[in-house]
């Protein structure tokens, strides 16, 4: 080996040093602490702690509360579900040669750079039975008797704040969305306009399977994110009425820092790293499987 393969080795080695220390000091260690505070009693000040082996699992499954909580977790991830072919879609007209286009990707992104707690606080006033500009929107519009609780009714409550957090972040898939559109050879699409390909013909079998793997971490983080959501149900009604609008992160932090049992809290954090891995792993196979099967009809 040469002097200078050797020293570009030794700077590899180096340079991987720091981030991989970062990386167990700061992820590794504290999620073997976090299994193993998941198996005792820890309320959180105590010296010393109790083993109690699957006591915290067994509570967290018997737990209505916990269930109840999960199920709203599921609206936020069905409704941005529901929203991801739309945002893929908005980035297919923004790369087009669409007139005004930069002032519509500024517009669609600047939601996700505004702080969560001030959009939570602004779409509380917006909401508001007393005074709240919706009602007042619906009024103006002569369709006043469409008003409701929108915040305290338990049917509609985590339907209305999936679509805050929907302002919030489908800006931010859309710019993804765009920038793995515009990374796409120009010299295939053009080969397939030749070929005589129409609109959805490119966007069937060439851009969508080349930007499956952003497709891919949307997906991903379409899961990560229903999962922990936290500020704006937490803001705008504190998870309430009742558990009607508490999420899984919601009541993990409620557990842990109200009810002072941090055992439980670590087992519920255990728990949605498992299912984020176990929901993403049938998401991805699911993905291949729908990719594989276009590749099959692209070269029928």
């Amino acid at each position: 080996m040469s002097s200078l393969a050797k020293k570009r080795r030794q700077f590899i080695m180096l340079s991987l040093i720091v981030p991989t220390l970062l990386l167990i000091g700061f992820v590794v260690f504290p999620a073997i602490d976090l299994v193993r505070m998941s198996f005792t009693n820890w309320d959180g000040y105590s010296e010393s702690s109790q083993f109690i082996g699957f006591g915290n699992y067994i509570s967290m499954f018997q737990n209505k509360d916990l269930w109840q909580s999960l199920m709203n977790n599921a609206v936020y991830f069905v409704v941005h579900l529901c929203m991801i072919p739309i945002e893929l879609a908005f980035a297919v007209l923004l790369v087009s040669k669409l007139k005004g286009a930069k002032f519509y990707k500024t517009m669609v992104f600047m939601p996700y750079i505004i702080n969560g707690v001030a959009i939570a606080y602004a779409f509380s006033y917006f909401f508001s039975p007393i005074n709240g500009a919706f009602d007042a929107i619906l009024e103006l519009l002569r369709l006043g008797m469409l008003k409701r609780n929108w915040l305290s009714d338990p049917k509609i409550v985590n339907f209305v704040l999936s679509f805050v957090s929907l302002w919030r972040f489908s800006g931010y898939h859309i710019i993804l969305f765009m920038a793995a559109l515009q990374s796409l050879p120009q010299d295939v699409q053009e080969a397939a306009r030749v070929d005589g390909a129409n609109a959805w013909q490119m966007f069937k079998y060439i851009q969508i399977p080349a930007i499956m793997l952003m497709v891919d971490f949307i997906l991903f983080d379409n899961i990560r994110g229903a999962l922990q959501v936290f500020d704006i149900p937490f803001v705008i009604t504190g998870g309430g009425p009742g558990y009607a609008s508490s999420t899984f992160t919601l009541y993990t932090i409620k557990t842990a820092f109200t009810f002072s049992n941090f055992g439980l809290a670590s087992t519920m954090a255990v728990a949605i790293m498992v299912m984020i891995v176990v929901i993403y792993v049938i998401q991805n196979k699911l993905i291949h499987g729908i990719v594989l099967k276009q590749d099959k009809e692209g070269k029928k």
